[in-house]
This record gives structure tokens, C-alpha cells and sequence, in this order.
């Protein structure tokens, strides 16, 4: 086994604990806000609301050039996994 296949392994163990840890949270989400014990630690249920702004309509009302005067560039790396 490589080092990628590892990765590849240790990608779909992660997700299948991600979805059990999402179903056990759901029914929490469910319950309401507020903490819940455990032996272990604290799972805490938060309720807020949070604004947005629609860039969409942002952009249809600045110019371009308004647009390319405050874009800034950043180099960001990243990686993929491609099963197969």
C-alpha cells in the first residue's frame, strides 16, 4: 500500500465518521439550543441569525474597475483526492 492509497483510505474513514458524527448532532439540532453533558465533554447547540451579502447583485451595480482596483490576489495550495 502507498502513501497516496493510505490518504485515500484514511479520506473515506473520515467521511463515514463525519456522517455518523452529523447524524448523532442532527437530533440535538432537533432538541434545541443548549449544552448537552457528556462524560467526555460539552456538545453546545447555538441558535443565530447571520446576514449575507448577494455579491451577484454587488457586482451588477460596481464597474469593473471598481471590481479589479479592490480584488486581491493570494497563492493558495491545495490538494484533491480523485478515487478511483
Amino acid at each position: 500500500m502507498t502513501d497516496i492509497d493510505k490518504i485515500i483510505d484514511l479520506d473515506q474513514q473520515i467521511a463515514e465518521l463525519k456522517a455518523q458524527q452529523q447524524t448523532l448532532i442532527a437530533s440535538y439540532k432537533k432538541a434545541g439550543a443548549g449544552k448537552y453533558q457528556g462524560k467526555r465533554g460539552v456538545l453546545t447547540i447555538s441558535v443565530a441569525e447571520r446576514k449575507t451579502l448577494d455579491m451577484k447583485a454587488v457586482r451588477s451595480k460596481l464597474s469593473p474597475q471598481f471590481i479589479t482596483a479592490h480584488t486581491k490576489l493570494q497563492e493558495v495550495i491545495s490538494a484533491r483526492i480523485t478515487k478511483s
